[in-house]
């Protein structure tokens, strides 16, 4: 198999990451997208900010090509989580169209960067931050589904939508009422263990 071969299944996770977080952000209001849901005030359009800068970091300056559009919320000098939420100047359209950039910009470093070919996280420890691209693609795809997932919970809150992707829920074909009913099920269950 060629190096284009290895890399195609990794690109195809990472990109469906991708589309799942930014689709868990379609129909909904300004409110909702923004609106922390949990203790840690996660929300939509967050993790959607939170993603852009960190695949630039990992896809970008690691592999000596570093996005060329500043994400100051990045900066070591800035407040906690200020990649964690998006301020009023910071529109949907804005954080979406700045993460499709990124996946542009990350998709030239697939293409630039062999496997095998080695690149410095910059915030790892000394001595395990020299890395090849394929362990950091690896890395990324599982911090992407990651946050997809948060954003999969979050979503579920707010309106009561749930599924994997676009078209691809991956639930079980369910009425409404037959939910309901799993729900309390699993609540009765909990309650009497």
């Amino acid at each position: 198999m060629t190096d284009a071969d290895l890399k195609a299944p990794l690109r195809r996770y990472l990109e469906e990451g991708r589309e799942a977080l930014i689709w868990k952000l379609e129909g909904l209001s300004e409110y909702d997208i923004r609106r922390p849901l949990v203790p840690t005030g996660t929300n939509l359009l967050g993790l959607v900010k939170h993603m852009a800068g960190v695949e630039a970091g990992y896809l970008g300056a690691t592999f000596g090509r570093p996005f060329p559009e500043p994400l100051p919320w990045m900066d070591d000098e800035t407040e906690h989580n200020a990649d964690m939420w998006a301020t009023l100047d910071e529109t949907r359209t804005g954080i979406v169209d700045l993460y499709r950039r990124v996946g542009e910009h990350s998709e030239a470093t697939i293409d630039a960067v062999p496997l095998d070919g080695l690149g410095r996280v910059a915030w790892w420890a000394e001595g395990r931050d020299v890395v090849p691209l394929q362990r950091i693609l690896v890395h990324l795809i599982a911090e992407t589904h990651r946050h997809a997932g948060h954003a999969d919970i979050v979503r579920e809150l707010i309106d009561g939508a749930a599924g994997l992707l676009a078209g691809n829920d991956n639930l079980p074909p369910a009425s409404p009422d037959w939910w309901v009913g799993y729900r309390d099920r699993l609540e009765q269950t909990a309650r009497r263990a």
